[in-house]
């Protein structure tokens, strides 16, 4: 019969403990330790402590630093779970010499930090580059939309929000009514004191709108209506992404393409990226300049970006800035013939997703006057001209020529809700020459233009990967713009102390 060692969990060992030999050297902890210690300058926290004659003691921001960073490595970012580890994990223990700061003033020294951030940043970047780990030769910009502390159901405008709260107070005066006649007849139903839950819960929504209705208006879009802003967190918006609409920031981050090191990082309150582009490239140009590095960084280095940031303004911008750039349009694609057999698949597709339905009329299957001025329709009637733009001619029907129409199934995708046709014809615009869209367009379409630009998946992606898999960012857990924009760049601060403990001269 086999015999094997005896064991048992009732009995306790004291250990001894020395917390220097416990950061060991070639760990991403022994690297972090020593760049707070001996590379940046974080006199920067010095400001925000009067307690030079009176008060307590406060944490050194050195330990507070090393123990936030550290945790952000490994995928923790609830203050509670850092605190907890600082009692329980040995190199916590070590990073923060066993001086187990509370949460509450993890959590404030985070959600305080706005004032040092960029200056923090610039240090490791600085850091960075004395390394050697900055080629300065080419950037990308991207962003990655994530979730906030928000929920996107408190979303709407100002009507949305009094539509929604005049709900609530229906479905509470018909729950009122509905108790008054269960009384009036003595009947005790069993469901009574869960719709009373229901109607303090409705209640409480309802002076949550109210009380926010108090206090702001409308966000002013850019076409004069108003965009949709939110109760919980007003600064965050609505975004499309792969995974859906989510209610987020956008995490923009500019890379360099040596080591993927992120050279400027801000979190936007935005979906679109279109106005995204011209601050993100005078926030690159200012870091170098503060670091005193380069004048102007974009003299010699090419800068990538996606279709997100293309427009006719930004292609202007750079044009006159005279950047180096490769911006794709929307339509580059398109242009691509090593996707030639796109459209093939992507028709079949359609096919497919249209059986048993009406095929629509496009905008080929109207004839359209030399001026401009009207077209006609495949029924025959002519429609006028409604407006027009440096882009596109826009036509409309009316109610006359429309809605006894007997193609409207041909013509409308809805008609039994659509009432009249609307048309846009795109054109280029006419004038002196190409536009700066056009040129670049030829840039990015030549032989060269194409290799560059497929270097932009390589260089901007993988920092993002980095953190939201393997440093697990999947939401910002701060609200408002200022506090997640810290966040977003604590976590591109150690993206980029991991990039110098691997390549670092000396520290891998």
């Amino acid at each position: 019969m086999a015999r094997y060692k005896s064991y048992s969990y009732a009995q306790g060992k004291f250990i001894s403990v020395h917390f220097e030999k416990q950061i060991i050297p070639g760990t991403f902890e022994h690297s972090l330790n020593h760049l707070v210690d001996h590379e940046l300058d974080l006199s920067i926290f010095d400001e925000r402590y009067r307690n030079e004659e009176t008060g307590a003691s406060a944490y050194d921001p050195r330990i507070l630093l090393k123990i936030i960073l550290f945790a952000y490595s490994r995928g923790i970012v609830s203050s509670r779970r850092i605190a907890q580890a600082c009692e329980e994990n040995i190199i916590f223990m070590a990073l923060s010499c066993d001086t187990k700061p509370h949460f509450t003033t993890i959590a404030d020294f985070v959600s305080t930090m706005d004032k040092e951030i960029t200056r923090l940043f610039r240090e490791v970047l600085l850091t960075c580059d004395d390394l050697g780990l900055i080629g300065k030769e080419m950037f990308a910009i991207d962003g990655c939309k994530l979730p906030s502390n928000a929920s996107k159901e408190w979303s709407g405008t100002k009507a949305d929000f009094e539509k929604k709260a005049a709900k609530m107070e229906k479905a509470i005066e018909n729950i009122l009514k509905k108790h008054r006649e269960e009384d009036q007849n003595k009947k005790e139903p069993k469901e009574k004191e869960s719709e009373d839950k229901f109607v303090a819960t409705l209640n409480k929504r309802i002076s949550k709108i109210r009380e926010w209705l108090k206090d702001n208006d409308d966000k002013p879009g850019k076409t004069g209506k108003p965009k949709k802003s939110n109760i919980t967190d007003n600064e965050s918006a609505k975004m499309k992404t792969h995974r859906g609409v989510i209610q987020g920031y956008n995490g923009v981050a500019a890379t360099d393409g040596k080591h993927q090191i992120i050279v400027q990082a801000e979190a936007f309150g935005e979906g679109q990226e279109h106005d995204l582009l011209k601050p993100m490239v005078e926030s690159v140009r200012k870091n170098f300049q503060e670091i005193g590095k380069e004048k102007d960084v974009f003299k010699k280095a090419t800068l990538l970006a996606d279709s997100g940031y293309h427009t006719e303004k930004n292609m202007a911008m750079l044009a006159e800035e005279e950047i180096d750039a490769y911006v794709a349009d929307n339509r580059f694609r398109k242009r691509d013939p090593r996707f030639a057999d796109y459209e093939k698949y992507k028709d079949a597709a359609r096919k497919d997703w249209a059986k048993g339905k009406a095929k629509l009329f496009r905008t080929e299957d109207f004839t359209f006057d030399k001026d401009m001025t009207h077209f006609i329709c495949p029924s025959g009637k002519r429609l006028y001209r409604s407006g027009a733009n440096a882009k596109a001619y826009r036509f409309k029907g009316t109610q006359t020529t429309c809605v006894s129409c007997k193609l409207r199934a041909q013509c409308l995708r809805h008609p039994e809700k659509t009432v009249i046709r609307q048309v846009a014809y795109f054109t280029s615009k006419t004038g002196s020459g190409p536009t700066f869209t056009d040129k670049m367009k030829r840039k990015i379409d030549s032989a060269a233009g194409r290799v560059i630009y497929g270097m932009r998946l390589a260089i901007s992606e993988p920092p993002f990967s980095h953190i939201t898999s393997a440093m697990k960012l999947d939401r910002f857990t701060l609200r408002g713009k200022t506090k997640v924009n810290t966040q977003w760049n604590l976590f591109c601060i150690v993206h980029n102390m991991a990039k110098i403990h691997r390549y670092g001269p000396g520290y891998a």
